[in-house]
């Protein structure tokens, strides 16, 4: 029977070689546009609501996987992250500070309100230009550190900016008197999405097919820019110091600046994602912000595969969508053999246990890079099959032989 496998699964890998991989990318992208109208004629809206947040959590997913993934830096505190971006919106996007007045392109709703409003693309590059900011200053501290030294640092960062947003209705650290946060009510209303300056903003959660393909134009960015670090000479940094930071320093790479623009673009694509959020929720709340997010992010990472595009985009989608759907929708299986108890309170269980199984079962992910496959199972390609070389980039191999 595992020869059988085996042998089914070298076929089906044969032909999806055949394939290039721009022609997948074509493809998944032509789903992507025809979703909207999936959802309305063979499911319901609910999908659709549950499918934008998964494109902000792949959003997420991928900047942790240049900091995990590519450079190989356990970071246990992505939500910090998360949690910027989103106040960034809602101190960009909201009437929080009142007294200001200040409307940069804004919609035509958000012109007659008080307080800052800005354009949601200058949003954007603003909350991906500041939390890239504090992904370099919580490098700069954690350069020496490795393993899980490393992890304790980053989950330090990650549990502290919650609370000091928590704690900063008057200054930070009681500089000042200014309220960055609202404490724990949140800053809510934030503006929605306008396509164009000055235009009227979306309708949503009254129409979802807009800020679906916004979400979904802010994914094809992101997947474009891990494309092209990833094949960088930045890139091939990146996994040399992954693979051995001794070796990498001793070849020349500048290991400081290499880290620090990991830190920094995932953490750029963690407030990318968490501008979207916030706008799309309407509300920045830090009861949003805790540590089980974090580790909800890195587990779609290891799930999907990490240091592979497709294979992290695929962790994302299944983690997020069994979160925001499926655990809805058996909700009343319970009730229907006698249990008394709601499935999603148990969500973090479900999910521990898919883990174990899949750590079990296949560590190396759904879709692990063909590197990742080499070190888990050794001898698991095929003679004269193209794997990876020790130090260079995903795009270079040698021939195999035994």
């Amino acid at each position: 029977m595992s020869a059988a496998a085996a042998s089914l699964r070298s076929n089906l890998t044969g032909i999806t070689r055949l394939i290039p991989n721009w022609a997948w990318g074509l493809l998944f992208l032509l789903l992507g546009l025809l979703w909207p109208e999936i959802c309305k004629n063979f499911f319901d809206l609910d999908l659709l609501d549950a499918s934008i947040e998964s494109l902000g959590f792949v959003i997420m997913a991928l900047g942790l996987n240049i900091v995990v993934g590519f450079a190989g830096l356990l970071d246990l505190g992505y939500v910090a992250f998360y949690a910027i971006g989103a106040f960034v919106m809602g101190w960009l996007g909201s009437a929080h500070f009142a007294n200001a007045d200040v409307h940069v392109l804004a919609s035509e709703f958000a012109n007659r309100q008080p307080g800052i409003h800005l354009w949601f693309p200058l949003i954007l590059i603003a909350g991906a230009l500041f939390t890239g900011l504090w992904g370099v200053i919580l490098g700069a501290p954690t350069l020496r550190l490795r393993g899980d030294y490393l992890a304790i640092v980053t989950l330090a960062f990650g549990e502290i900016v919650p609370r000091v947003f928590e704690n900063a209705t008057s200054g930070i650290f009681g500089i000042g008197s200014t309220d960055f946060s609202n404490g724990r009510q949140g800053i809510t209303p934030v503006d929605k999405v306008a396509l164009l300056p000055g235009d009227t903003p979306l309708r949503y959660p009254l129409e979802l097919e807009p800020i679906y393909y916004v979400a979904l134009a802010m994914v094809v960015f992101t997947i474009f820019l891990n494309i092209r670090l990833r094949d960088s000479r930045l890139g091939r940094a990146w996994i040399a110091v992954r693979e051995d930071e001794v070796a990498a320093a001793a070849m020349g790479v500048n290991l400081v600046r290499t880290k620090l623009w990991a830190y920094a673009m995932g953490a750029a694509l963690g407030g990318f994602a968490g501008v979207f959020l916030a706008t799309y929720r309407n509300t920045v709340n830090v009861d949003q912000f805790e540590f089980g997010f974090s580790v909800f992010i890195l587990a779609m990472v290891i799930l999907g595969g990490m240091g592979n595009i497709s294979g992290v985009i695929l962790g994302a989608v299944v983690l997020s969508m069994i979160n925001k759907y499926l655990l809805v929708e058996l909700n009343g299986v319970p009730d229907a053999v006698g249990l008394d108890f709601d499935v999603t309170s148990i969500s973090f269980g479900i999910f521990g246990f898919l883990l174990v199984v899949m750590m079990v079962l296949r560590p190396e992910g759904l879709l692990p890079s063909r590197r990742r496959r080499l070190e888990l199972h050794g001898v698991g390609t095929d003679p004269g099959e193209a794997i990876p070389s020790t130090v260079a980039g995903d795009e270079e191999w040698e021939v195999r032989r035994k």
